[in-house]
């Protein structure tokens, strides 16, 4: 019995510390993945009357860090990210399907409240590898490595979702939708030249279009609470306290 009052009075004594001081900013870091449709938008493609497109799908993973300011936050998301986008052509049995990867760097504003959040924001996006294939009659041809014909750039985002697990800053699990669009043309002047995405002749009869990335998906993320800036209301120093 008198083992269990002192746990209790050590547990009531935590939470008035806390309470008894005054938080400015607080730090929480995590593990995060999202997967999705993708898609490359292009205004020829849409126009070709030879060339539609078809669902083609990416998966990112990577880390987050926070920094909190009450129900306002801005995060950092570096992820790995794995893109495809695949086109349904009519001169011959089959597609053609262009896999990007990137790594991908978020700064995200984020408001979270009432267990749910809102989060918007730009992506720049930095290519690591792009290839390039045919695929037919159950099977694909070689990936052909058409990464000169890629460049990195910047997109928007926008996404909102809901706390699963966790409410008091130590751990969370949440849930949430994404939506990016990029905003910047990813197809270089090599690209141009080769009729990028797609590679086929003719399909900028009415002019250059740009190539602009798409994603829509689900995101899934864990957090950890790091610590926190406050001071005691009683009039202490400013310092950093670790969760």
């Amino acid at each position: 019995m008198r083992r269990k009052l002192i746990i209790l009075g050590l547990i009531l004594a935590s939470v008035n510390l806390l309470d008894a001081q005054k938080i400015f900013v607080w730090f929480d870091a995590g593990l995060k993945a999202q997967a999705g449709p993708t898609g490359l938008y292009n205004q020829a493609v849409v126009d070709a009357a030879d060339v539609d497109y078809a669902i083609s799908s990416g998966l990112s993973y990577g880390a987050k860090f926070g920094v909190n300011f009450g129900y306002n936050a801005v995060t950092f998301d570096v992820m790995l990210n794995d893109s495809k986008a695949e086109f349904e052509h009519q001169d011959f049995v089959g597609s053609t399907e262009v896999r990007t990867s990137t790594l991908d760097l978020y700064v995200l504003y984020r408001n979270e409240k009432n267990l749910s959040y809102f989060e918007i924001g730009p992506k720049y996006s930095f290519l690591r590898d792009a290839s390039w294939r045919r695929i037919a009659d159950g099977s694909s041809s070689d990936p052909t490595d058409v990464t000169d014909q890629y460049k990195g750039g910047f997109a928007g985002v926008l996404g909102f979702g809901v706390n699963l697990v966790g409410t008091d800053g130590r751990f969370s699990g949440k849930l949430g939708l994404r939506f990016e669009y990029g905003i910047t043309d990813i197809v270089s002047e090599e690209g141009q030249l080769a009729n990028a995405p797609v590679l086929v002749d003719g399909l900028y009869t009415d002019g250059y279009k740009g190539s602009h990335p798409i994603f829509a998906g689900v995101v899934f993320e864990l957090n950890w609470g790091i610590g926190y800036y406050g001071v005691t209301k009683c009039g202490g120093r400013t310092k950093f306290f670790f969760l």
